[in-house]
């Protein structure tokens, strides 16, 4: 599997509906046949900072993904909503999605 982390710091006017922003773009994506998944989370530290965590079976699963229709209209609506260039991280990753964490479990 390919894990993608990206950070958008998204322009103060667009902070609080970054998530309708991306709204058909994160749709579209999880609709994908090798999409894992793709989750945006909000930072508690600063709130115009969004960080996506996406997940694809394979490089070809995310090759589809970034030559889809979708992929190149949010990068043609995106740059006029962002306040920096976005921060990635790409691995390659030997697994096949989410684990349990051993050192930590429910009460009970």
């Amino acid at each position: 599997m390919i894990l993608i982390n990206v950070k958008f710091t998204a322009r103060p006017e667009y902070a609080d509906s970054w998530m309708s922003l991306v709204g058909d773009f994160t749709r579209a994506t999880r609709e994908e046949p090798g999409n894992i998944f793709f989750e945006w989370s909000r930072s508690v530290d600063d709130p115009q900072v969004y960080v996506l965590l996406e997940a694809f079976e394979s490089a070809d699963a995310g090759a589809a993904h970034v030559n889809s229709d979708h992929f190149k209209a949010a990068m043609a609506e995106l740059p006029r909503t962002i306040a920096a260039k976005p921060q990635i991280i790409y691995v390659d990753a030997p697994v096949d999605g989410w684990g349990e964490m051993a050192e930590l479990a429910p009460e009970g």
